[in-house]
């Protein structure tokens, strides 16, 4: 398992949770749902933000970004409903993020839960 700084674990959660924030990122381009405009910068947004929470996890681990992965990926669940593009003509963004969701908050819960107990900051 590759360390980081002070010999700290990097859990393979937080590279998953960072290659799919890129995804979120690029993904209104790729899948075509860049003209629906609250689904579009909800992906750039939340992309940049679980790509940044995901970066600071994997440099410096503390429970509390991985809980913050959660609440994302909660958000990013309910955002269509909410922000009103379930029911868009292109459902590719209501999956997106449907999907994404799942899997940012998933993956972000097992590590908090697997590894949170262990204090992984050294300082």
């Amino acid at each position: 398992m590759p360390l980081g700084p002070h010999g700290m674990p990097r859990f393979w959660q937080d590279w998953a949770n960072l290659a799919v924030g890129v995804w979120l990122f690029l993904a209104p381009w790729v899948l075509g749902y860049d003209h629906v405009r609250s689904a579009a910068w909800n992906s750039w947004i939340f992309g940049i933000v679980v790509v940044a929470v995901s970066t600071s996890a994997l440099i410096l681990f503390a429970v509390w970004e991985e809980w913050l992965n959660v609440i994302f990926g909660a958000w990013l669940l309910v955002a269509p409903w909410v922000m009103g593009f379930a029911g868009s003509d292109n459902g590719a963004a209501m999956w997106n993020h449907v999907l994404v969701g799942l899997v940012v908050g998933g993956l972000a819960l097992w590590d908090a839960l697997a590894h949170g107990a262990e204090d992984r900051i050294a300082v």
